[in-house]
């Protein structure tokens, strides 16, 4: 695992992924609000809200890459 919560994986490298996982933990974030569940909420949230930062405004290809050379 690299970096906080392994977020530098090679697995997030294709965008589409990338947008998914925000959209997943945003919108998850909408339905624990929704329900009341505050805390669940703001969780989810701060966690979207950090992969939209990593995954798109300081977002480095070469930080994503396989660094093993295995």
């Amino acid at each position: 695992m690299s970096g906080f919560l392994g977020i530098r994986s090679p697995f997030f490298l294709p965008l589409w992924r990338r947008v998914l996982t925000v959209a997943v933990c945003l919108g998850w974030a909408a339905f624990e609000f929704a329900g009341g569940a505050v805390f669940w909420a703001i969780l989810f949230g701060a966690l979207g809200l950090y992969a939209a930062y990593e995954f798109f405004l300081a977002f480095d290809p070469a930080n994503y890459r396989d660094k093993d050379p295995r």
